[in-house]
């Protein structure tokens, strides 16, 4: 299933429609609500803080959560082939003020956990490496704070990141794909899962 990237449209899992910010190569839902997406060339979200690199140019499917605190997870599979291609959840609330968690092909060939928390400018942090081209991406958030996770089996997680951003308008949050060096990347989200609510204990991640 495909539509127009200017249409809005529904997945199982999420109580709120989506929207793509930048359109997508391709895109289609699965048979079991998964979500895939194709970004094309030299697509990425980043304003380096050396000031010589500004992009905002990947593709994302963006909805505005219902619920002050919340969990959006998902296992991302992702068709590496360049360096920095990626399948990303990303969090917004403004032009200046978002963050994304990345499952994303390193410099050295290697899958791996990387976050960026944008406020003005944005931050790069390289985490695990995985093996394999898939892993579980969480995002958990509460009016005041938003935290990364990540799992290989979608049961223990991991805290990657902890951190707020300025809440300029409604928290926005979704999938998103990356090729910032390459001619496109394919990355596939499913199981995915929305649920109200908050952690008990984020750095313990349950």
């Amino acid at each position: 299933m495909s539509a127009s990237p200017a249409t809005p449209f529904k997945l199982p899992a999420i109580p709120r429609e989506l929207r793509w910010s930048n359109q997508p190569l391709d895109w289609s839902i699965g048979r079991d609500g998964s979500l895939s997406i194709v970004a094309g060339e030299t697509t990425d979200w980043f304003i380096d803080p050396n000031g010589d690199y500004v992009s905002a140019t990947a593709p994302a499917a963006l909805f505005i959560a219902p619920d002050d605190s919340f969990l959006l997870s998902a296992r991302a599979s992702v068709d590496f082939h360049s360096t920095f291609d990626a399948g990303v959840l990303q969090v917004r609330t403004g032009d200046d003020q978002w963050a994304k968690f990345c499952f994303e092909f390193s410099p050295d060939g290697r899958p791996m956990i990387v976050s960026v928390v944008t406020r003005g400018m944005s931050d790069d942090c390289n985490s695990v490496v995985i093996e394999g081209h898939e892993v579980y991406l969480r995002v958990a958030a509460t009016p005041a704070t938003i935290a990364f996770h990540f799992s290989l089996d979608g049961k223990l997680w991991h805290m990657v990141r902890y951190f707020a951003l300025e809440r300029k308008s409604a928290l926005q949050v979704g999938f998103s794909s990356q090729s910032p060096t390459g001619k496109r990347c394919a990355a596939v989200f499913s199981e995915i899962n929305y649920v109200a609510g908050r952690l008990a204990d984020n750095r313990r991640g349950e």
